[in-house]
Parts: C-alpha cells; sequence; structure tokens
C-alpha cells in the first residue's frame, strides 16, 4: 500500500491578541513531531509557508508578519497545579529557523481559550456563565500564566465589547497574569531581572555609536533605549523604519550586542539563529501621536510611548510579552522607561503604532537592593478564525 502524498493534521486557526497562529495538540502531530528535533522544525515551517525566500508565506497558513508566522502546541499539563503545558514556535520568514527561545505573549491569550476548545479542561469547571481560569505552564520560559477566560455553558464566549488597539472587532476580555515573570538566570546563561544588574548601562555598538540601555529580563528578554538617542521621536509607524535596509540593519546590530551584554549569547554570530529574542524597544515620553489607523492620541492619554521591533521588523501594534518587561520596567525608578513616563508607577498607559495599551506590574526591592516583580496583568482577547485539518507534503518528515 503507498504512502499518502499529503498529511492531515488536526488544527486551529487562532487570533490571540493582535497574532496569529496554528494551534496544535501535541497528540494529533505526527510522531516524529511529538519531541523537538529537526522534523518538527520541518513540519511547523511547511505549515506556515517558510523558509520563503519571496518573504510571502503563499505556500502555506503564514502572513508573512512576525505576528502571524506562529504556531502553539499544547497539551495537558503532566506539572501539578497547571492544566496544559504550551510551547510556543516562532517561525521565520525567510530563513531556516524556528525559534523557540521565548512565548508570546498575544497568543498567551489564545492559549487559554484553546485549552477549552481542545477539552484539556474538566467539564465540571464549565459549567454556567462567568469565568474559568486556565493555568498555563509555559515551556518555552519555564513560567506559569494565568489566563482567566469568559465562559458560557460549558463554552468560551468570544463575543464582547473588549476593544484592542491593533485588532478591528470587538470581543470577550481575556485578563492575563504572568506570575513571576522575570528571569532567574537558571536558563540561556541569563541574569536576573536586571541582568547587568543596574537600571541603566552604555550599551556600545562598533560601527554605530554608545547608547543608554535598561536590560529587562521579565516576560521576554528585552532591551530598551531612548528614541531620541537613536533619532527618532517615538511616534514612527510601521512604513518609517520597515522600508529602511540600513536602519534596520543599524538596529539588529544594537540588539546582537545588547543580546551579548545580557549573556542570552556566546559571540555575536549567534544572534542570527535567535532572532525572537531579545526583543529591542525604543521610547519616549508621552506627546501627541496618529496610529495607523489614522487615530489621533493625545499626550495626556499615554504616559509615554513605545515601539518595539519583532523578528527584524518594526511591530504594528505590541508583543504581549515586550508589554510585560514594559509593565516591570515601568515600576523600577531609574530606568528609561520610567524616567520616560515621568517616573516610576505600577500601572502605566503606553502608546504603540495601532494605539494604547494598559499594563501593570508588582515589583519590590529587596534587602539586598535587588528587585523582584512578581506578577504583571494585562488584558488581551482570543478567538477561532479556522478549525479542521491542515495539509502538507507527506515528504517533510522524510
Amino acid at each position: 500500500m503507498s504512502k499518502p502524498s499529503t498529511l492531515r493534521i488536526p488544527a486551529t486557526y487562532m487570533r490571540g491578541g493582535t497574532s496569529k497562529g496554528v494551534f496544535f495538540r501535541l497528540e494529533d502531530l505526527p510522531a516524529a513531531c511529538q519531541h523537538p528535533g529537526p522534523a518538527r522544525d520541518a513540519f511547523l515551517q511547511r505549515v506556515v509557508g517558510s523558509p520563503d525566500p519571496y518573504g510571502k508565506q503563499i505556500d502555506g497558513m503564514g502572513g508573512a508578519t512576525s505576528s502571524t508566522s506562529k504556531c502553539v502546541i499544547l497539551s495537558r499539563s503532566r506539572r501539578p497545579g497547571h492544566d496544559v503545558d504550551y510551547l510556543y514556535g516562532q517561525v521565520a520568514i525567510t530563513d531556516d529557523v524556528v525559534d523557540w527561545s521565548g512565548n508570546c505573549g498575544n497568543l498567551s491569550t489564545a492559549a487559554g481559550a484553546f485549552a477549552i476548545h481542545a477539552g484539556f479542561i474538566d467539564a465540571e469547571r464549565l459549567q454556567g456563565s462567568g469565568t474559568c481560569t486556565v493555568r498555563i505552564w509555559q515551556a518555552n520560559i519555564g513560567k506559569t500564566i494565568l489566563a482567566h477566560v469568559p465562559i458560557d455553558n460549558g463554552q468560551v464566549r468570544e463575543d464582547g465589547d473588549f476593544l484592542l488597539d491593533g485588532v478591528a472587532f470587538p470581543s470577550a476580555e481575556i485578563v492575563l497574569e504572568f506570575l513571576d515573570p522575570a528571569d532567574k538566570g537558571e536558563e540561556d546563561g541569563g541574569g536576573a531581572l536586571l541582568p547587568t544588574g543596574n537600571v541603566q548601562d552604555v550599551l556600545e555598538v562598533p560601527g554605530v555609536g554608545r547608547f543608554a540601555a535598561t536590560f529587562i529580563q521579565s516576560g521576554i528578554p528585552t532591551i530598551f533605549l531612548n528614541a531620541q538617542e537613536l533619532g527618532f521621536t517615538g511616534r514612527e509607524l510601521q512604513g518609517a523604519i520597515n522600508g529602511d535596509a540600513a536602519q534596520l540593519a543599524r538596529l539588529e546590530a544594537i540588539r546582537a550586542h545588547g543580546a551579548l551584554r545580557m549573556g542570552l549569547i556566546d559571540h555575536i554570530g549567534q544572534a542570527a539563529t535567535r532572532q525572537h529574542t531579545p526583543k529591542i524597544a525604543f521610547v519616549a515620553p508621552g506627546q501627541d501621536y496618529a496610529t495607523s489607523s489614522g487615530r489621533q492620541v493625545a499626550a495626556h492619554e499615554v504616559d509615554l510611548l513605545v515601539r518595539a521591533l519583532s523578528m527584524g521588523q518594526l511591530h504594528h501594534a505590541m508583543m504581549g510579552t515586550a508589554a510585560v518587561a514594559i509593565a516591570t520596567a515601568a515600576a523600577i525608578p531609574g530606568t528609561l522607561v520610567s524616567q520616560a513616563a515621568g517616573g516610576a508607577r505600577q500601572r502605566v498607559r503606553f502608546g504603540h503604532p495601532s494605539g494604547t495599551l494598559a499594563v501593570g506590574a508588582e515589583a519590590a526591592q529587596e534587602a539586598n537592593g535587588q528587585w523582584r516583580v512578581t506578577r504583571a496583568v494585562m488584558s488581551r482577547s482570543a478567538r477561532v478564525l479556522m478549525e479542521g485539518w491542515v495539509r502538507v507534503p507527506a515528504d517533510v518528515l522524510s
């Protein structure tokens, strides 16, 4: 009997926050893809249509942006006190890379909803209407996330009046809690919440310049810079940066040297294969600006402006994990983020290219002078866009 030429794998296509991704139950994947390795990477790349030298992902489910070239694998958790294990893969568009080094905060929202859709939550917890708290183990970074998902009669409630800037239509609000989101330095060779021990450092990048920088490892490793030092205003939209190859190369050089300074890589050459982390973001005080939709945001509506890059491109809104990093840095006096916001605060509203976002973090200085963040909170939404099967050529596993 001849082998099938096409694999037909159960999958769900979901929006989570301002991102989209293809979601799988671990047990539905081909046997060779149920554990880390080249087979899993090749399969997920083929699902989204990468690597694509044209940069369009026409032959796959990807949307040719960092926000839409993502895959998620969920399974019933083997960790006590958790419902599901959530594994996230950021698939490069043109390069032959699947980056497993970090989390996607936006798709963490969808992971909570998918856990219910996929049958990982016991039926008795889904009775009536209200909220089901899904306890997620984020396997990439070893952290706990609580997703408070609205339900009606055992099903995820998706309709609502919560508007998330960067998403055109309203949905039901899902509140995310990131517990103890800072890196402890146990993995990746990185340091603690402040990997250099300082709230600010000077980052020297050969051939580019010297910049004030705040390095944070909370939510996702992030390098914060002053917009003004980079020659920016903080009001930039995607078109002002993503079409400028020289500017992108300059920012990537800064990111690579920042990764080295944070202890995330051993030499500069490794940055090319670690595209998902760290993120690079630049900040400016609150000011009037126009969003990508043309809406006017007044200076008094925000505490500061933040622009962040993901996978080498200016993000159209803000990555959820980077929002956790922003909240954390805003709560610590003396960081570039808290300075741009006019002082440290436990809740901050920042402006991004698509609008504004409010986030909060609980941070405190311990007796030894080190800072610790216990939780960060933000609101997102999620929705199933399509469910059924994804098809890929069977030879992807050969």
